[in-house]
This record gives structure tokens, C-alpha cells and sequence, in this order.
């Protein structure tokens, strides 16, 4: 038996959207199930809408260095072959900041932990967040696990996002997200927009 979904509403005074990691060095990885051309471009999408009806964007990247970067020991770790490039943490242009937008650097998966994110929201009367980026099950679920601990309530836009496996991807969708908020396309979030 299928769930039909309710139908999206979205206020647009008191929601932003929050883009994790689309930057050089994390974006053009290949990604599963949607390749990330396609995350990258349904980003993008969900960035000019919230531009055009003046709602808040918040782009989040990850700017450690070697020095400030978590040093847990783990049984599989992200391996890197050589320094890290020079322009690893820069947007792709397709959602470069613009002059409106707030950006967020963070030093590790999740954009609440040891940043402002929640305040700027708060300070901007947000109660409700749009999710998307890449990876799934890296930097968007371990946001989404703080806003939802912090009360926010959440959308996430199912192919504007991806993982290293298809496997990972559902498995954030399916189990996690769910549970905290309404998981739909980027086309019914921009439809609920308007």
C-alpha cells in the first residue's frame, strides 16, 4: 500500500533553505542515486527561487585545514592522496554566494556544531528549514539530526541530494529523514513556493 503524501505548504516568511557543501572539493564527486550534475542543478533551482521571493538562503562548506580537521580514529575513514587544492572549499559557481545569502563554514559534517547557524536563524524568525546537498548521510543528516533536536521544522529535497552509494542515500531518506520531516522533490517545494 502507498502513502499518498500531503500536499507541501510552505511559509515563506519563516522558512530558508540550507545548502550543505556544495563546494569544489565535495560536489563534483560522483554521487548515487542522482549523479551530482543533477543535485547541483536542482540546487541551484531551489537557490533562485528562495532569492526571487527574498527568503533566506544559508550556504554551508567546510573550511578545515589539515590542522583543524577532526582527528577521530575510525575503522573507514575519507583517504585523501596529497594536500588538499588550494580552491577545495569554494561554492561551484552554480550557487556562489550572492549578496543577500549567509554563509556558514564549519569544520566538521553537521552546519549547527560551532557555528552560528542556529542564531542567524532564529534572529531571522526561521522556524522551518529546505535541506539539500551533498552527502545525504554526511552533512545533511547530521544537520537535519541537530534541527530537528533544536525544534526547526524540516523539508528535505530528495534529488537535491546525493551520496557516495544509493544504499547510503535511501537509507538517510527512508529511516532517518522521514521521521524528522517531509521528504519531497524539488519541483514540490517549488510549487509550494510559488
Amino acid at each position: 500500500m502507498v502513502s499518498v503524501m500531503p500536499e507541501l505548504d510552505i511559509t515563506r516568511k519563516t522558512t530558508a533553505l540550507v545548502v550543505i557543501d556544495l563546494q569544489k572539493g565535495i560536489a563534483l564527486q560522483p554521487t548515487q542515486p542522482h549523479p551530482s550534475s543533477l543535485v547541483i542543478r536542482n540546487a541551484a533551482r531551489l537557490v533562485t527561487a528562495f532569492r526571487k521571493n527574498a527568503m533566506p538562503v544559508f550556504l554551508v562548506h567546510v573550511v578545515s585545514t589539515p590542522e583543524t580537521m577532526l582527528k577521530v580514529k575510525s575503522d573507514d575513514s575519507f583517504s585523501r592522496t596529497g594536500p588538499i587544492p588550494p580552491d577545495w572549499s569554494e561554492f561551484i559557481p552554480e550557487v556562489a554566494p550572492g549578496p543577500a545569502d549567509i554563509v556558514i563554514g564549519k569544520k566538521q559534517w553537521g552546519a549547527f556544531y560551532g557555528t552560528d547557524l542556529e542564531l542567524q536563524l532564529r534572529r531571522r524568525g526561521m522556524d522551518t528549514i529546505v535541506l539539500c546537498g551533498i552527502a545525504t548521510d554526511f552533512g545533511v543528516e547530521s544537520t537535519a539530526r541537530f534541527a530537528y533536536e533544536y525544534g526547526f521544522q524540516q523539508i528535505f529535497a530528495e534529488d537535491a541530494m546525493a551520496s557516495r552509494t544509493a544504499e547510503q542515500h535511501q537509507a538517510a531518506i527512508n529511516f532517518i529523514f522521514r521521521r524528522m520531516g517531509r521528504v519531497r522533490s524539488t519541483d514540490e517545494i517549488l510549487t509550494a513556493i510559488g
